[in-house]
């Protein structure tokens, strides 16, 4: 068994959780509430839609439900890192708008305990905050702008209970900092920052199974589940007020623990995943949240977030021509689509989104190693009055490390 190289990756994961930001959003609705949601999706799993619930290929690693480690095999070590690059296109009652942004994404290792039991660990986005815009008001004008975001360190296990059954459980602490700004600005020069700070130091529980179905030796059906409880959310909040024009320390408002003030909802996803002949990849995806149930609480200056369920359909297809064929016929081509009813509301408006993705798996030559690369076009805006419309267009690059590093040679 290699240690050292297991125990360089470990210390490459580890040394970058300590720094990692989540990628910011680029959208004036991430103002509202803890921002954008991610839905722990590897490069992959994006360029099919952000399906995983029922997939358990053992050479990807699959966050999105930890039943699916113990599928890898007993002497594989996975890798998987991905990183992202993002434009945007706004338009608002006329006046349009674009930006680009990208970054690391994510983090994630998994490797076989026993033969049994499979683990996971690694660094994702919870939620992201980024947006920067201004209007006139009554003798002068206000701008607003936020950044930062909520990132989860992760570690899972996940077990086969008897033949064709996995169960898994995630364990993953949360940790960021999202800083919402308001400066307004007066006629006569003085600007005033309102500006609304919350820090989240918390644990959070994610349960998974899988289940397969043989239906023939070339034919088979997955089903997969996962549930997250609701919480409430631990750490701080506080609101900060000052003239800037004015050398004065800062008027801190409303200092508080967000312990009973602010919560996490119950999340439910469901998934079912068709495989034919280690070719055709095909699943269907569900995902509930109850978005009404949670607590957000209002602070002096900012108005008060409200939440709607959250739901999500996604689906998604792979297809590798020939896996043991020429280097054309091993690529995976990759191809889907989501809709989203997300769970922020701006007034009486909730905001919606739908997207197609597409992507492709390149082998490297004389490794296991793939290079996933992905496409995505999103287009976001609310409901029924639109508000701001959104259209994205993303491109992300993943590196999926697949080694045999549990391999022992003979000795002859």
């Amino acid at each position: 068994m290699k240690i050292t190289k297991q125990l360089l990756a470990l210390a490459l994961i580890l040394s970058a959780s300590m720094g990692i930001i989540a990628q910011n959003a680029m959208t004036p609705y991430s103002r509202y509430g803890y921002g954008i949601l991610q839905d722990n999706a590897t490069s992959a799993q994006r360029a099919m839609g952000g399906v995983g619930y029922a997939m358990n290929s053992g050479r990807q690693i699959n966050v999105m439900n930890p039943a699916s480690y113990a599928s890898i095999d007993s002497l594989t070590f996975l890798f998987d890192m991905g990183i992202s690059a993002s434009a945007l296109w706004s338009e608002e009652n006329g006046k349009k708008g674009k930006d680009f942004g990208g970054g690391l994404d994510y983090i994630t290792m998994q490797f076989p305990i026993s033969k049994y039991l499979g683990g996971s660990i690694g660094i994702l986005p919870f939620s992201s905050v980024g947006y920067s815009f201004g209007n006139e008001v009554l003798h002068g004008t206000n701008s607003r702008q936020g950044s930062g975001g909520l990132n989860q360190l992760y570690a899972g296990v996940s077990g086969r209970v008897f033949n064709k059954l996995n169960l898994g459980v995630n364990v993953s602490y949360l940790f960021g900092t999202t800083i919402n700004d308001i400066y307004a600005n007066t006629s006569t020069g003085a600007t005033t920052l309102f500006e609304r700070v919350m820090q989240v130091r918390d644990w959070r529980l994610q349960f998974g199974a899988q289940y397969t179905f043989d239906i023939s030796t070339k034919n088979s059906v997955t089903i997969g589940a996962v549930f997250s409880p609701g919480k409430s959310l631990l750490g701080k909040t506080w609101g900060m007020k000052y003239d800037i024009n004015q050398d004065e320390a800062p008027d801190t408002i409303g200092y508080t623990s967000t312990k009973g003030k602010y919560s996490l909802p119950a999340s439910w996803g469901f998934g079912v995943n068709y495989e034919w002949n280690k070719r055709l990849i095909a699943e269907v995806d569900f995902t509930y949240q109850a978005w009404k149930d949670a607590k957000y609480s209002a602070l002096e200056n900012f108005e008060k977030s409200r939440f709607d369920n959250r739901w999500e359909i996604a689906a998604g297809v792979q297809y590798t021509p020939k896996p043991r064929g020429n280097y054309i016929q091993r690529i995976q081509y990759r191809m889907g689509g989501f809709y989203n009813h997300d769970y922020l509301m701006v007034n009486d408006n909730n905001i919606r989104e739908f997207g197609i993705t597409a992507g492709l798996g390149l082998p490297v030559n004389g490794f296991k190693t793939i290079l996933n690369l992905g496409f995505e076009y999103r287009h976001r805006q609310a409901n029924p009055e639109p508000l701001i419309k959104e259209d994205f267009f993303n491109i992300t690059l993943g590196i999926n490390f697949n080694e045999m590093w549990f391999w022992k040679n003979k000795i002859r």
